[in-house]
C-alpha cells in the first residue's frame, strides 16, 4: 500500500504530453533561480525530464544558495548543473552562465514580519539585478496572488485586469517585484511574464495539507477566511516551464491556479471522512476572499491534470502512513498581511 501511494505522488510529477511538446521547440538553456525553495527542486527534475523526452540539448541549471548539501547532490544526480550563489552578491548573480529562459523563483515570505529590509531586498531589490543580468532572456518571474485585495466570493475572483491592492509589507514588496520587472521589460525589452501564483500544493506542504492536519489532530480550523484557490505543484511547474513561450514585453500577467473555488469547510468536513475524524470549527466565513480567477490560464494550458479530490485522498493517505511533511505554513487565513 505505502508503495503504491509513492508510485501514485511520483506518477503525478511526470512531464505531460503538451510540455514535451512545448520544450521540444524552445530554444536555449533554462536558469531557475531561488531553486533550494519548496518548488524549485520540483521543477528543475519536471525541466530535465522534459527535455530528456524533447529529445533537446538544452540544459537546465539550478541556482541557490543551496544551505542543504545533499539537495545539490541530489539535482546534480538527476542531471540538472547546479550553482551554489548568494544571488544579492552581484559578483556571484553576475558570474552565472547567459541562458536564453530564465525563472525566477527567489523571494521571501515566511518571517517577513520583523525582517522587513531582507524581504524588500529579495523581492523587490534582487529582481532589478536579475533583470539586468538576463535582460536578453525569456523571463517567467513568480509572483503571488497576494497583490490582489480580497473580492467577494461570488465574483470568481480578481482576473489579470484588477488593480493590485496589496495587504501588508509582503505583498506590497512583491508588487514591487513586479513592477521592476515590468520597468526592465519596457526598458530592455525583456520578454516577461508575471506568474501570479495563489497557492500550489503537494503531499508535503500547502494549504490542503494544513487543513488536513489541523482536522486530523483535532485542533478548531478558523473558518475567517472560508475559501481560497490551490493548484497541484505538479501542474504549477509545468505551467511555469509552459509560460516561457508566454513571455510578452510590455510583461504579460497570468493568474496560475485551479478554476475551482474551493471552501474551506467542505474541505475539512471531505478529509473529516477520509481521516476518520470530525472537523471543529471556528469563526464564520467573511464575504470576501484572496481569490484569483483562472479563466485565461486555462485558456492557455487547459484544466490541471490533477483534480481537487484526487489531491485530498493523495494527502489523507499521506497523513495517515505519517510519511515526511514540510512544516512551513502557507499563513491562508491571513487577513492582515503580517507574514
Amino acid at each position: 500500500m505505502a508503495d503504491a501511494l509513492l508510485q501514485q505522488y511520483q506518477t503525478l510529477l511526470t512531464p505531460s504530453d503538451a510540455l514535451i511538446e512545448d520544450l521540444s521547440r524552445l530554444q536555449g538553456d533554462i536558469m531557475i533561480l531561488g531553486a533550494g525553495g519548496k518548488m524549485g527542486p520540483a521543477l528543475a527534475k519536471l525541466a530535465i525530464q522534459a527535455v530528456a523526452a524533447a529529445g533537446t540539448n538544452s540544459r537546465v541549471m539550478a541556482a541557490s544558495r543551496f544551505s542543504d548539501a545533499g539537495l545539490m547532490t541530489e539535482l546534480q544526480e538527476a542531471g540538472i548543473e547546479t550553482h551554489p550563489v548568494d544571488l544579492l552578491d552581484d559578483r556571484q548573480l553576475f558570474g552565472l552562465p547567459e541562458v536564453e529562459n530564465v525563472l525566477y523563483l527567489a523571494g521571501m515570505k515566511f518571517g517577513t514580519t520583523g525582517n522587513e529590509p531582507l524581504t524588500w531586498a529579495m523581492n523587490a531589490y534582487l529582481p532589478g539585478r536579475v533583470a539586468a543580468k538576463y535582460r536578453n532572456a525569456n523571463l517567467v518571474a513568480f509572483s503571488t496572488g497576494n497583490v490582489y485585495p480580497f473580492t467577494a466570493v461570488e465574483s470568481g475572483g480578481a482576473t489579470e485586469a484588477t488593480l493590485p491592492d496589496p495587504v501588508g509589507e509582503y505583498a506590497q514588496s512583491c508588487l514591487g517585484r513586479e513592477r521592476i520587472f515590468q520597468y526592465a521589460s519596457l526598458e530592455f525589452g525583456t520578454p516577461v511574464l508575471l506568474y501570479r501564483l495563489n497557492y500550489a500544493i503537494d503531499v508535503r506542504y500547502g494549504v490542503l495539507l494544513e487543513i488536513a492536519r489541523t482536522v486530523l489532530e483535532s485542533r478548531p480550523l478558523d473558518l475567517t477566511m472560508g475559501y481560497v484557490n490551490v493548484i497541484w505543484q505538479g501542474d504549477a511547474n509545468e505551467i511555469a516551464l509552459r509560460s516561457l513561450h508566454h513571455c510578452t514585453s510590455p510583461a504579460k500577467i497570468l493568474n496560475v491556479t485551479d478554476p475551482e473555488t474551493l471552501s474551506v469547510r467542505m474541505v475539512a468536513e471531505e478529509f473529516g471522512h477520509l481521516l476518520g475524524k470530525k472537523p471543529e470549527f471556528i469563526g464564520t466565513e467573511e464575504s470576501t476572499a484572496l481569490l484569483s480567477n483562472a479563466t485565461e490560464c486555462v485558456k492557455l494550458f487547459g484544466h490541471p491534470r490533477v483534480g481537487i479530490q484526487t489531491m485530498l485522498e493523495l494527502i489523507a493517505d499521506w497523513l495517515l502512513q505519517g510519511r515526511e511533511t514540510i512544516r512551513k505554513p502557507t499563513h491562508f487565513q491571513e487577513r492582515k498581511g503580517r507574514f
